[in-house]
């Protein structure tokens, strides 16, 4: 039985040309579908495909059988036949009924949002983490749909490993099957996440400072994580370019050290068990002392993309940790920087622009455990330097004969003790 789920854009007729796909969306008026298709189009790009045509039906809510109507199914039979069609894409969740019923008429292979994110998500998962994760959000999505996906089924990345698809008097094979893996996958999983836990405590233990950097997907985080650690993560111009948490340490202009964590990014109308597949990764922000949450000032819909990211935060439980909000790509913003709130930095983490700023208000995020001071200590209070140097850094010492000159990190247990001893 295979588990892979396969790309859904490298089936065209035509190896040599890029797949056409045409989106489908129902327009309630529940959320903003212009927005929403953008973004469908992204991920269709990212994907490996190219929106040709789009299909908009205003309706009081999606039909039951098709979605969108048996009328406008024709209409988008003589589009899908006229303009070579390989994948429709409807712009929300679909059963396997609709799907089954929508590729009847059309005869043309059907998909919907969510379908294809885990396509995405599969494509870019690396890591024995990613790919569990990915796993579990295909399975839970396939499960409440095997009865009714037939055919289709078999092509949503093979199903459960049937290679001509499963009839139905495998349907309960099936879901034995698919809640077995999906038992066994997320023992797995959690496995992981032990592991991951006991370092996280184990930095909590050891002092150590954490940073998780956040944000709507293809804003630049990876792009600002290379920029200030040089980690070497893939940035690319497209949706979920990167779906694996990176962290690396850096230092900071007062001295400290700060582990910073790249985490997956974000989407609005995301699933909600494909957050759930996701959180193991996007916990690491719960656990920072600071967020970094990156927006992208040059994109029209920084609000909307600002506020999905904080809705997460919060369901997270990542409310009264301390958050620096870092406006990225200036160097392609109309935006000045003019009338910056503190906390609030203006960045482009491309050419390196305010970088240096950013740090700066990193540092004074983050809770203080030392302070980097500057002292003449007398010999007498050798004993002092020590005790400094074992808990927190020297930079530099110089024996004069006024006494020890030291540009040290103290450890907040030791500032007062130090504080009579400051040169500036």
């Amino acid at each position: 039985m295979t588990d892979n789920f396969e790309n859904l854009f490298n089936r065209a007729p035509e190896a040599e040309r890029v797949p056409k796909a045409l989106t489908v969306a129902i327009d309630t008026g529940d959320y903003d579908v212009e927005r929403s298709l953008a973004e469908l189009k992204e991920l269709i790009r990212t994907a490996g495909g190219e929106t040709v045509a789009e299909v908009v039906q205003k309706r009081q809510s999606p039909d039951s059988a098709t979605c969108i109507g048996s009328g406008r199914l024709e209409e988008m039979k003589t589009l899908c036949e006229e303009m070579e069609i390989d994948v429709v894409v409807f712009d929300l969740e679909l059963t396997a009924t609709q799907i089954r019923n929508i590729e009847k008429v059309l005869d043309t292979e059907t998909i919907d949002r969510t379908m294809l994110i885990l396509d995405i998500f599969a494509q870019r998962a690396t890591t024995r983490e990613g790919k569990l994760q990915v796993e579990i959000a295909k399975y839970k999505y396939l499960l409440p749909r095997l009865s009714g996906m037939g055919k289709s089924l078999s092509r949503t990345g093979g199903a459960v490993g049937m290679r001509g698809g499963p009839g139905e008097t495998k349907l309960e094979l099936d879901r034995r099957y698919i809640r077995s893996r999906i038992d066994t996958l997320e023992a797995e999983l959690k496995n992981i996440g032990a592991r991951r836990e006991l370092m996280r405590k184990r930095r909590k233990k050891d002092g150590v400072l954490t940073a998780a950097i956040v944000g709507y997907t293809n804003v630049g985080k990876s792009t600002l994580m290379n920029a200030l650690t040089e980690a070497g993560v893939l940035v690319e111009n497209k949706l979920f370019a990167t779906l694996e948490t990176t962290s690396r340490s850096i230092i900071l202009p007062d001295g400290r050290s700060v582990l910073l964590t790249d985490t997956v990014g974000l989407i609005s109308r995301l699933p909600h068990h494909l957050i759930e597949a996701f959180k193991s990764t996007l916990e690491e922000a719960a656990d920072a002392d600071v967020i970094l949450h990156v927006c992208d000032s040059a994109s029209p819909d920084i609000e909307e993309q600002t506020r999905v990211t904080r809705e997460l935060l919060s369901e997270l439980g990542c409310d009264g940790i301390p958050v620096v909000t870092v406006l990225n790509k200036s160097d392609i913003s109309d935006y000045d920087g003019a009338n910056l709130q503190d906390g609030t930095v203006l960045i482009s983490a491309k050419d390196g622009t305010g970088l240096d700023r950013l740090l700066e208000e990193l540092a004074k995020a983050l809770p203080e455990t030392a302070r980097r001071m500057k002292l003449r200590l007398p010999f007498s209070e050798a004993g002092l330097l020590a005790k400094i140097r074992a808990e927190g850094g020297v930079f530099s010492e110089e024996y004069t004969s006024d006494g020890i000159e030291v540009d040290a990190l103290v450890d907040v247990k030791l500032i007062h003790s130090a504080e009579k001893y400051k040169t500036e």
